[in-house]
């Protein structure tokens, strides 16, 4: 009796956190602005194919579907957020057809806390569907190995309905990600070690149910064939260095950051425990589990460092859960507790990190911060800048934006998923570029003037941002005075640029740059302080630059002092006045308190930009 009563209070206080957590994420989804990659894949969505340049086609599929139910962010990622939703329970059941209802139980609770578990679903991104295919093969191997009582195993043969659920787990991984190829080498060799999965692997129906699944490759197979493998080349090698870097360990750190100290040492213990364990079952586990979370954290020290990756080895921590009810039953209650709790406060950190995206104030207040949530910044202020200059112009003036981002989170709220786009870097680096170009959004601009052309300086790096504005010149011609925005403090930065019919025959005049020397960002100052750095904009130059605080003008700085340094930086600058570029400025008075302080630069052809702000304290 008491164990059924234990079984019963941890399934209601699962029954309870998935509830809790589901109306959560879907209050979010509603109010949370839409990723990049979100974008992106509602714009594939809205250009229906098998497969495209960065991934096969369920994503998008699943994008289309959501798109269907109607506008806005929540319907997009509706489907997402129902596949979140049923993960959880998957794992319950398969744990506790294989070790007890309350372990079922406990590990579908496991699961809902684990933080990038939990949260999933609430952005629409490829790993949805790649965990549920993960879990789906998972669990139809553990049906593979099971030995029907009063059978001897030589005379078993899997049920069919294993072989069903491994043929739609490996449709569903093939149609979603390229990575799912380590889920199926993993499977495999977890099969080939046990003496009850070699034996399954003689079975022809699963090789038939293998077959079925090795269809879903077809559509990115022939898209790779018809474009000289552009999508292969850039998952295996244009993002990859595929050289030892030892910068793999902060890798390797923030793939294992979000599952928390406490449960990534109880893992790690139930998969030591699981490779001992005579039943096949664990076994299977702790071998699949350890070895997918290994694997990527050996990949880490190879493969590509400059884009998020912590959730590469979701598959194997999740293929652990289900051997953490037994470890932790020998643990004392207050252990036990701290696993929970610190899990628990993962995923309200995750949670919370999503929160402050999708309130504007609390995104500006981390401007200065390195926890600002770029990708979901500033999107509806740009399409509402967008909308204001469009009404402007003649009518029919199509968008033309300058990077990928622009135009698939424009053509979002716009209800555009037609928008050209230049040729940028980003386009190659994310693998979009084959893609834009197939839908005939990338390439020659000249027959798409006049547009309102749409750029991001947010979106270079600094140090390459005066190239980038001469590239863009080259591309489009002499730039027009831009509209600028600054949003966040100029944490995001857009350009518009009105372009004629024709390109002007003058010569290129450029967006301004500058930098405050002094005070530094985040720097402690007096009430009366100085201000000085540089400033300068090819073409024509800059005739005046003021100081601002918050907004508002505090100082007329001297501009035009030498500085050799920044004319020997900045070498194919053509600002008339270098390296007369240095400016110098005091500001008196300023009560205490924190400021944001900026510039507003005048170019010589009457032109007026606001640089971004950095923030300080006055005491």
């Amino acid at each position: 009796m008491r164990e059924a009563g234990s079984t019963e209070r941890v399934r209601r206080w699962f029954i309870g956190s998935w509830a809790v957590l589901c109306v959560l994420k879907l209050v979010l989804a509603a109010h949370l602005p839409l990723f990049v990659d979100e974008a992106f894949y509602w714009q594939e969505g809205r250009h229906l194919a098998w497969a495209y340049s960065d991934l096969p086609g369920l994503t998008a599929w699943l994008a289309r579907l959501g798109d269907a139910l109607g506008q806005g962010t929540l319907a997009l990622r509706l489907p997402f957020l129902l596949i979140g939703a049923a993960l959880p329970w998957l794992v319950q059941r398969m744990t506790a057809r294989e070790f007890g209802a309350e372990a079922g139980w406990q590990a579908g609770m496991l699961c809902l806390l684990l933080p990038l578990a939990g949260s999933l679903g609430l952005l629409a991104l490829p790993d949805v569907p790649l965990l549920l295919a993960s879990v789906l093969c998972l669990d139809a191997g553990l049906r593979l190995l099971r030995e029907p009582d009063g059978l001897p195993a030589s005379a078993q043969r899997a049920p069919a309905a294993a072989q069903g659920e491994l043929a739609l787990g490996l449709l569903l991984g093939g149609l979603t990600h390229y990575r799912f190829a380590a889920v199926i080498a993993v499977g495999f060799v977890a099969l080939l070690l046990l003496p009850r999965g070699r034996h399954a692997l003689r079975d022809p129906r699963l090789w038939l149910a293998t077959a079925v699944g090795a269809l879903a490759w077809l559509p990115l197979l022939l898209w790779n064939l018809r474009n000289a493998d552009a999508g292969l080349h850039f998952q295996l090698v244009d993002r990859h260095p595929w050289r030892f870097g030892s910068d793999g360990v902060v890798l390797g750190l923030m793939q294992l950051l979000p599952v928390t100290p406490v449960l990534l040492l109880a893992l790690a213990l139930a998969a030591w425990r699981g490779l001992r364990d005579p039943r096949p079952a664990a076994r299977y586990l702790a071998l699949g589990g350890a070895a997918i979370v290994g694997g990527f954290l050996a990949l880490g020290f190879f493969t590509d460092r400059e884009r998020v990756s912590f959730h590469w080895p979701l598959p194997g921590f999740v293929a652990l859960l289900p051997l953490l009810p037994a470890l932790l039953a020998g643990w004392g209650s207050a252990w036990r507790r701290v696993t929970l709790v610190t899990t628990a406060c993962g995923l309200l950190g995750v949670m919370g990190f999503f929160v402050l995206a999708s309130v504007p104030d609390w995104r500006q207040r981390t401007a200065a911060h390195r926890l600002y949530p770029a990708n979901f910044a500033g999107w509806e202020p740009l399409a509402d800048a967008v909308r204001a200059r469009l009404a402007k112009l003649p009518a029919g003036t199509p968008i033309l934006a300058g990077d990928f981002k622009l135009a698939a989170e424009l053509g979002f709220v716009l209800e555009d998923a037609n928008i050209a786009v230049l040729d940028h870097p980003l386009n190659h680096h994310h693998g979009r570029a084959p893609q834009l170009a197939l839908w005939g959004l990338q390439g020659d601009v000249t027959a798409r003037r006049p547009a309102l052309l749409v750029a991001a300086a947010s979106h270079v790096p600094y140090r390459d941002l005066l190239a980038h504005y001469h590239a863009l010149c080259g591309q489009v011609g002499p730039l027009p005075t831009p509209t600028v925005l600054n949003i966040d403090h100029g944490r995001q930065r857009f350009l518009l640029f009105d372009l004629p019919a024709s390109p002007a025959s003058a010569a290129c005049t450029l967006p301004a740059l500058a930098f405050v020397d002094a005070p530094a960002a985040g720097g402690t100052v007096a009430t009366d302080f100085d201000v000085a750095g540089w400033a300068f904009k090819d073409g024509v130059g800059l005739t005046r630059v003021e100081v601002l605080l918050d907004g508002q003008v505090v100082a007329q700085a001297r501009y035009g002092e030498p500085a050799p340094a920044v004319a020997g930086f900045w070498k194919i600058s053509t600002d008339p006045h270098q390296p007369r570029v240095y400016f110098r400025g005091r500001v008196q008075g300023a009560r205490p308190g924190v400021y944001w302080l900026g510039l507003r630069l005048h170019g010589a052809d009457g032109s007026i930009e606001d640089w971004s702000e950095q923030r300080i304290v006055v005491r």
